[in-house]
């Protein structure tokens, strides 16, 4: 797997479109972490709103590794895809935020098996494009698919 994708960080939209790409394969198919953790900033967080054992919401605050770390076994087991359907996009200065629709499959572009909104948000150093963090609700994802 290429770890050196110069290309992801060229716009919101391309580093997006690489972050979905990083997540996405066959069972058994290792993703390719290390072009992952060049997406997103020091420091970053990914946040997926899940249900708490109390059956109540809650942020999971994690940071790239916490996160590669926990889907791995699923990732590893399930085939699994992921893409964007629709984003809106807005930008100030050297930051952008995206509402990015999205959808996955067992197969790319197949029959969804849930779909939702990633908010994500976005800062340019001059140089290339940054995710500093995305935030997803995955108990909204799993309802809309009927899971």
């Amino acid at each position: 797997m290429s770890t050196t994708h110069d290309e992801d960080w060229k716009s919101p939209e391309s580093i997006i479109k690489a972050s979905y790409e990083c997540i996405s394969g066959k069972a058994g198919e290792e993703r390719d972490w290390a072009r992952l953790k060049t997406l997103y900033a020091p420091g970053a967080r990914l946040i997926p709103i899940e249900l708490a054992t109390d059956g109540t919401s809650r942020p999971n605050m994690m940071n790239v590794d916490q996160f590669i770390e926990s889907r791995s076994p699923f990732l590893m087991a399930e085939n699994f895809f992921e893409w964007e359907t629709e984003r809106r996009e807005d930008r100030c200065g050297s930051m952008a935020h995206v509402w990015s629709n999205y959808e996955a499959g067992r197969t790319l572009h197949g029959s969804p098996i849930r779909h939702g909104v990633n908010s994500v948000q976005l800062w340019d150093d001059g140089t290339r494009w940054w995710i500093m963090s995305i935030t997803w609700d995955a108990i909204a994802a799993k309802k809309a698919a009927g899971l």
